[in-house]
């Protein structure tokens, strides 16, 4: 399962933007995120499920792209 739909809640929560309103596929940068925000988000996402976004995944943009990092670590955290 796709952790997006939480990533959306998430960010609606810290931001107050409606997920309907936000592509998921464009920059988060083009919603209104700055590179400050996007770095607090991040840590509140890994904060949210209890793992580590790896170092080379600190660049994504997109609440996708995220989604699919995220699903990738814990994943393998399940395995």
């Amino acid at each position: 399962m796709s952790s997006l739909p939480e990533l959306q809640a998430l960010i609606q929560e810290k931001y107050g933007l409606d997920p309907s309103q936000l592509d998921p596929h464009a920059s988060m940068a083009q919603s209104g995120i700055d590179s400050l925000a996007l770095v607090e988000f991040l840590f509140a996402v890994e904060d949210h499920y209890g793992i580590k976004l790896p170092e080379e995944e600190s660049t994504v943009d997109t609440l996708a792209a995220l989604a699919g990092v995220v699903d990738k670590v814990r994943a393998s955290q399940a395995a």
